[in-house]
């Protein structure tokens, strides 16, 4: 894949998602995605937008302030 950013390659990995979602702050560890080997660019594919989204929806039921998932068991 290459970076929208730079135009540099960017390859597998994994990254940590954080979201305000103005009642609570969600962590979410070990999302796959794309990094930029130049600007470290992060870049999620279609799929990974679908399911964090869904992940969100469900945080937003809880009344915690912080909420830490990992991203393959919250869905």
């Amino acid at each position: 894949m290459v970076c929208m950013e730079c135009g540099a390659n960017a390859e597998k990995g994994y990254t940590t998602s954080v979201s305000d979602l103005g009642n609570c702050l969600l962590i979410v560890r070990k999302v796959p995605c794309y990094k930029c080997t130049e600007c470290t660019e992060v870049i999620y594919t279609g799929e990974v937008i679908k399911r964090l989204e869904e992940i969100m929806e469900r945080a937003k039921q809880f009344t915690q302030e912080i909420s830490i998932v990992n991203y393959n068991s919250a869905a």
